[in-house]
């Protein structure tokens, strides 16, 4: 039965994040808001929806471990395979701006998260009212942005969209189905995964972190695959501010979340990736399909590394 949900959830993650992607381009193309502001805000909020179940779920049953390596574990996935499969997929050509802006700030937020884990090795209720803090703060500079494009931006041409009831549809149905797809895919993966005996921590940093990365995932192919790439790239950005900020700050906000110096150090591990995969970024201004490849072949390993410590 824990197969049968598996595989079940896969098909819901795969059709719902197709419906949200087809619904989200439209609706960019109607507000004339580029696809990284969409990719940044309601593509990233979307499918970051599990990983912020999980992780306040966690933080009220005291699940601590799992609430903070789900987030670290959920980032390193986002970056290394989501951005490292689209890229081979197709090269994702990556906008000055977001290396300028969005990609600092994504680092930015990895080592606020070391600062406060590693002082105290907790996560209190300050700290998450502070991620919070910031989190709205960055929300604020997104649109105000995205005001500032939508002004200067110029009708160039007719572009075919989707109709708003059916853009409304496509992406409320989207993000349910990769919702409750993501849900059904870690349930049963975790009752799996149990059944071998793995711990609370490593557990959140592979089946956990994956099955609620797999909303990034699918999305970002689905998006790389009918040509979104800048939506694919914001995605993942967006994905991993919500992630620090919003998701970490809620729980933190919560109750306290206890930090292992193994999560500091995947914290770490964390911002040498997005260094790296930065300085990929702006090397031509994208990342091409070599690139890429390197990146899934760090991810393992890194997940090599994990599973023997």
């Amino acid at each position: 039965m824990e197969y049968l949900l598996l595989v079940g959830g896969f098909v819901l993650l795969i059709k719902g994040a197709d419906f949200f992607v087809e619904g989200s381009a439209s609706v960019a193309k109607k507000l004339r808001v580029s696809s990284m502001v969409i990719g940044l805000t309601v593509v990233a909020m979307g499918t970051s929806a599990p990983e912020c179940a999980v992780s306040i779920v966690a933080s009220f049953h005291g699940e601590n471990e799992v609430a903070v390596s789900n987030v670290i574990g959920s980032n390193i996935f986002n970056l290394m395979i989501v951005c490292g499969v689209c890229s081979v997929i197709s090269p994702l050509h990556v906008k000055a701006e977001s290396l300028k802006k969005e990609f600092p700030l994504s680092i930015l937020a990895a080592i606020a998260l070391v600062a406060m884990g590693y002082m105290g090795m907790k996560i209190e209720r300050t700290d998450g009212l502070i991620l919070l803090a910031a989190f709205a703060a960055f929300i604020i500079w997104l649109v105000r942005d995205a005001k500032k494009q939508r002004s200067t931006q110029e009708d160039t041409e007719e572009i075919k969209t989707l109709g708003t009831m059916q853009c409304l549809l496509y992406i409320i149905g989207g993000i349910a189905a990769i919702v409750v797809g993501g849900d059904t895919v870690v349930n049963a993966a975790k009752t799996i995964a149990d059944n071998f005996g793995l711990s609370s921590t490593l557990i959140g940093l592979t089946i956990v972190a994956m099955g609620t990365s797999l909303p990034e995932l699918v999305t970002s192919i689905v998006a790389a695959r009918k040509g979104e790439t800048d939506m694919a790239i914001g995605n993942v950005i967006g994905s991993n501010l919500f992630n620090i900020l919003l998701v970490l700050g809620i729980a933190g906000a919560i109750s306290p979340i206890e930090v292992l110096m193994e999560n500091v150090i995947d914290a770490i591990i964390l911002i040498g990736m997005s260094v790296v995969v930065w300085i990929f970024a702006w090397t031509g201004k994208k990342i091409n399909r070599a690139e890429g490849a390197v990146m899934v072949a760090l991810y393992a390993g890194y997940m090599g590394y994990i599973c023997v410590r």
